[in-house]
């Protein structure tokens, strides 16, 4: 059955289950049903058939989430924009995008020269679920990520993309169904997001989401402790920040442990297993490329683990996708050797939007088991063992997993370089006190204050992309190749 009848279908069903639980308050299926619908109507009225792809301002409301399934119902696609994003970084989205229409349920617009559709104030309207018939190869959702060039790029995944991961789910037996109540943390202009909801629809399960404003991590921990949450998606850094209070954390009811977005280490599993004892704990990875996740490792309680230098394995393919280990030469490698984790299959995203230069390099045609079959080359240094299980090693070039997001590394060099007159700068991962990762800077220049340089990028980039560390040094270490040597450099930031 197609993806959005099985939506349709499970909101006229569970009509008077809970749906969302937002900013304190409760939403029905059918309060659901009721906001797509009043959206949707909108949509009909103001935008044609040919405007394809629609801006939502991405806010925690049930009018954000009844706009991206209206929009779906279209036939339509939806490009998420954040708010407290830099201006200039939305204004390039819309840009790239050539969006006219952007639906909003903010009190205060922050665009302009749009058609915005004010999604709060709509009137209400008969209901109406039915989707469009739609080409499984017409675009669902577009995310922008972090680009070399300080240019974010636009990752494409078709409604085709989207059935593959709820197929590549319901294929590990994720049992989830309408008695569920499942977390939903993620900002909307990250992957991780759209399993976080659409999924728990699916089984008229509800959605419990983080408000805008609170402090995160603790937030998160008392929704699942007051609300008895069964299924969270978490990210690493998170657990992180409340490792501190673990002694004090026991959450019996969640069964679902779905950790995601950042390597996972091993002890943390093992630390926060104590507090989630009836919980299946299951590491999952994927890029965005390839809708969401691409790979799964349940952690067992008491038994063995896989991992490499303490981080868990990442585990197997899921149904539909297919991986391979490859070297410099797009060769397939045996198992046991390492080289770049390669993906390929229903949930590869069709290409990056409207940039043929980049298309051209991480995606290639291999005769792989007697086909020739579309790969997707991650970045990712890794290799896999008899039994299929992969093990993640870092990343081949210098992006970066920060709070969860991806971040290019040459991005943040980029705009420090702008503002620094094209001073030598080089951007590091590194790790703070409490174990989670963060961007540290370093200047070739004698030290100066940094504040206007830290102001500037804040105009630039995104709040998990602005350095946590700066060092300024005469020159750089080379290595023996006269190159930077960043593990030096690294080296230095920590110290």
């Amino acid at each position: 059955m197609d993806l959005f009848i099985k939506l349709q279908d499970s909101i006229n069903k569970y009509a008077d289950h809970n749906a969302f639980f937002t900013n304190g308050v409760f939403y029905s299926y059918h309060d659901l049903a009721l906001v797509i619908s009043k959206i949707r109507k909108s949509i009909q009225i103001n935008t044609n058939d040919s405007e394809k792809i629609i801006g939502i301002v991405a806010n925690d409301d049930i009018e954000t989430y009844s706009a991206i399934i209206a929009l779906w119902f279209e036939g339509k696609a939806y490009v998420p924009l954040n708010s407290e994003y830099p201006i200039g970084r939305n204004e390039n989205i819309i840009s790239q995008t050539n969006i006219i229409t952007v639906l909003d349920s903010s009190e205060k617009l922050f665009l302009n020269n749009l058609q915005i559709i004010e999604t709060k104030k709509l009137p209400k309207t008969e209901i109406d679920l039915i989707p469009k018939k739609t080409p499984k190869n017409n675009l669902a959702y577009l995310l922008f990520t972090s680009g070399t060039t300080g240019m974010p790029k636009g990752v494409t995944i078709n409604r085709d993309n989207l059935t593959g991961i709820v197929n590549a789910l319901e294929a590990m037996k994720f049992d989830v169904n309408e008695h569920d109540r499942c977390l939903q943390m993620s900002e909307l202009t990250f992957d991780v997001s759209i399993t976080s909801f659409l999924y728990p629809l699916l089984k008229g399960a509800c959605v419990y989401t983080i408000p805008k404003g609170v402090v995160k991590f603790s937030y998160v921990y008392e929704l699942l402790e007051d609300q008895k949450l069964t299924v969270a998606q978490l990210v690493p850094s998170l657990l992180n920040y409340l490792r501190r209070y673990f002694d004090e954390i026991y959450l019996p009811d969640l069964k679902y442990s779905l950790i995601t977005a950042e390597a996972f280490p091993i002890d943390l599993a093992v630390d926060w297993s104590r507090c989630v004892p009836n919980a299946k704990i299951i590491n999952l990875y994927g890029p965005t490329e390839n809708t969401v996740w691409s790979s799964y490792y349940e952690f067992s309680q008491n038994q063995y683990n896989k991992s490499y230098n303490g981080i868990l394995s990442i585990g197997k393919a899921m149904s539909g996708t297919k991986i391979i280990i490859i070297d410099e030469k797009n060769q397939v490698l045996p198992f046991g050797e390492k080289g770049e984790l390669c993906l390929s299959g229903i949930q590869l995203t069709p290409n990056y939007w409207g940039n043929d230069e980049k298309n051209k390099i991480p995606f290639f045609y291999l005769d792989y088991k007697n086909k020739s079959s579309r790969f997707y080359k991650t970045g990712d240094l890794c290799s896999l063992d008899e039994e299929g299980d992969i093990f993640f090693m870092g990343r081949i070039d210098f992006q970066a997993k920060i709070q969860g997001f991806r971040v290019e590394l040459s991005e943040v060099e980029y705009h420090a370089k702008m503002f620094l007159k094209k001073k030598n700068v080089v951007a590091i991962v590194t790790t703070n006190i409490t174990g989670n990762t963060e961007i540290g800077l370093a200047i070739e220049s004698s030290k100066f204050n940094s504040k206007n340089l830290l102001e500037y990028l804040k105009k630039k980039m995104p709040y998990y992309m602005i350095p946590s560390k700066l060092i300024f040094l005469e020159s750089f270490p080379l290595n023996s190749s006269a190159k930077i040597d960043r593990k030096v450099l690294k080296n230095i930031m920590k110290s």
